[in-house]
């Protein structure tokens, strides 16, 4: 459960390959040296892309650069979930593309993914649709299909940067401790009483020591990151129709008032809000 190096081949005369995979409860934190363009649809997930550690609902869009760490986006997932993957070598463009200068708003594009992007609004309707239209598509119009979308992705405003630093795996090397044992032992234990103490001892670390990694790693404190996990865990609670008051307990909060609180402050809204907003728009499995 290391870190690990996903060798990708590719189809012989294609320099990059469009499919739909499913790991779901398979822990997969990893990196290539592929560039990645990743559609992934579900009620709920988790985003883990460098140092960034977030949750989604509904859909996600993300270009994540060459060599950057980062979690399967069905990790965790109990629910429905559809996957479009879209990788390219990371010098394939290279040659053709990035001397011409009317390429130069990709070159740029491709140059901040290792930031981890993330797209939003019309953006992600536009790439999504031409992700599905190139799928059965021959060899040269997927590739020129892939171009149109880095194009729509340069010129797009509606983009957040996931990190602010280099997390490419050069950062990550010296990583021996095991990211998914901390994984598993939140999921199994986040809604009890998630002790930094028992986790520490079972990566064999000192708390304090433990402590500093797990910030440096991650750039949260290890409270902080157990309430990000419960706050995504209660979302899914939530649009699954269980009462407000029953997903606070449920998602191992033990007061109801810090549980509105911590949601709006992550959320921007309150569970309540979250859930009329979103329950009317999914059709529960």
């Amino acid at each position: 459960m290391k870190i690990q190096k996903e060798i990708i081949e590719f189809e012989k005369g294609k320099s990059f390959k469009l499919f739909a995979p499913s790991l779901k409860n398979c822990f997969f934190w990893h990196y290539h040296p592929e560039i990645e363009l990743v559609y992934v649809e579900a009620l709920n997930g988790i985003r883990h892309v460098g140092k960034d550690i977030s949750g989604f609902t509904d859909n996600e869009l993300l270009l994540i650069g060459s060599n950057v760490p980062h979690l399967n986006f069905d990790y965790g997932i109990q629910t429905e979930c559809r996957q479009l993957v879209l990788q390219f070598k990371e010098n394939f463009l290279q040659d053709i593309i990035l001397p011409i200068p009317e390429f130069e708003n990709i070159r740029l594009l491709l140059e901040r993914s290792y930031l981890g992007l993330s797209f939003s609004g019309e953006t992600k309707k536009q790439v999504v649709e031409k992700l599905h239209n190139i799928k059965d598509k021959d060899s040269f119009s997927s590739l020129i299909g892939l171009i149109e979308i880095l194009q729509i992705l340069a010129g797009s405003k509606e983009v957040k940067e996931l990190n602010n630093e280099d997390t490419r795996i050069k950062w990550f090397l010296n990583d021996k401790i095991r990211m998914g044992t901390i994984y598993n032992y939140i999921h199994e234990n986040y809604n009890r009483k998630p002790n930094v103490n028992e986790i520490a001892m079972i990566v064999s670390l000192s708390t304090p020591a433990f402590c500093r990694y797990f910030k440096k790693q991650t750039n949260m404190t290890f409270t902080d990151f157990v309430n990000n996990y419960r706050i995504n865990q209660s979302k899914i609670f939530l649009l699954k129709n269980s009462s407000v008051t029953e997903v606070c307990f449920q998602a191992g909060f033990e007061s109801l008032s810090y549980f509105n609180k911590l949601f709006k402050k992550h959320l921007g809204e309150t569970p309540s809000e979250f859930k009329k907003k979103h329950l009317n728009k999914i059709e529960i499995n």
